[in-house]
């Protein structure tokens, strides 16, 4: 299952609390799309169903279906708030290849 960055942590409790709904939970998914074959996809969510795998990390309830948990095993979210890089990012070791963009990988 991916894990999440301090950084990552922090960021997406900021999100939560801005939504004011201490249930949601950070799904992660892969889904086929992008240049390179699959895409990542974020977003929180309420719905948990019986398969998908689930994790408190630091507080943060990560939810992630069984068939992107493939995919996502070693994988790293983090956030980064710079110049030169902003936004959330996945280090996959699962990714043989990525496409120019950053947004996609086989």
């Amino acid at each position: 299952m991916i894990t999440l960055t301090d950084t990552a942590t922090d960021k997406v409790r900021q999100l939560i609390a801005a939504e004011g709904d201490e249930q949601l939970g950070l799904r992660v998914a892969v889904r086929p799309g992008g240049c390179s074959g699959f895409a990542y996809e974020m977003f929180f969510d309420t719905d948990v169903a019986e398969d998908d795998m689930t994790a408190e990390l630091d507080g943060v309830k990560v939810i992630v279906d069984p068939s992107s948990a493939q995919l996502l095993t070693g994988a790293t979210l983090d956030y980064k708030d710079g110049l030169e890089e902003s936004g959330f990012a996945i280090t996959n070791p699962n990714a043989q290849r990525t496409c120019g963009c950053g947004q996609s990988f086989s």
